[in-house]
């Protein structure tokens, strides 16, 4: 647990391993504490419903993963080993998704996957109190614990040597660079100190980066008008 967001963002890290593979990765990098968490609602919905309407009219019919940023995605999974047919990025396979509509998960989580869909950028959220110690995003050992579930039970997990992942003190919060979160850190209904990791690689540029920061931004504080924010760009341009 960090009680000390600011701190807590100047501590995050990009090994020089992940800067090898991919030069042009940054990563936006919103604390926000004072959130209100709970089940889906009104406000979820609308941006839920917009992010679908903007995938419709982006991509119709036509394939998302020709889409430069996904399609550089794709790159950065086949050169860790990874392959993005079988373990998509995650922006990717929500947008995957958005025709037959997104998933309806909780006011969180579903307001950063609307961002995530209308942006065309990864993003994922992390409950900061279940987080120990700095954000690290690394090439693991292999031997790195990763909770999560399997048939509905609760099982541990190891990444694959190389394999990008963000981790902390205790193991993996996410495989896969943004496939999947561990079920430790995962935002839930008793959430209100949070952390969200926006992904860029070179097709998207800190312009639109940073757009697509403020309008999650925006969504956190029309959710919840006593939040309290902050940010931070780690990477290339940073």
């Amino acid at each position: 647990m960090t009680n000390d967001a600011a701190g807590w963002l100047d501590s995050a890290a990009i090994d020089p391993a992940v800067h090898a593979l991919r030069p042009d990765y940054r990563a936006l990098l919103i604390t926000a504490e004072g959130l209100r968490p709970g089940p889906s609602d009104e406000l979820s919905e609308r941006l839920l419903a917009d992010a679908e309407q903007a995938a419709r009219e982006r991509f119709g019919d036509g394939p998302v993963e020709e889409h430069p940023h996904l399609a550089a995605w794709r790159e950065a999974f086949r050169a860790f080993g990874a392959k993005p047919q079988r373990t998509r990025p995650s922006a990717e396979a929500l947008l995957r998704r958005a025709p037959a509509g997104l998933p309806r998960v909780d006011r969180l989580t579903d307001i950063y996957n609307a961002i995530s869909v209308a942006q065309v950028i990864p993003l994922g959220g992390e409950d900061l109190d279940h987080y120990v110690g700095a954000a690290r995003l690394v090439r693991a050992e292999g031997d790195e614990p990763f909770e999560t579930t399997a048939g509905g039970e609760p099982v541990v997990e190891h990444p694959s040597p190389g394999e990008v992942v963000w981790r902390d003190e205790a193991g993996v919060t996410c495989r896969r660079w943004n496939w999947r979160q561990c079920t430790r850190t995962r935002l839930t209904h008793a959430t209100t100190r949070a952390m969200f990791v926006l992904d860029a690689l070179g097709p998207m540029d800190d312009t639109a980066l940073k757009a697509a920061g403020d309008q999650l931004m925006a969504a956190l504080t029309d959710a919840g008008p006593g939040v309290t924010l902050a940010s931070r760009l780690v990477g290339a341009a940073a």
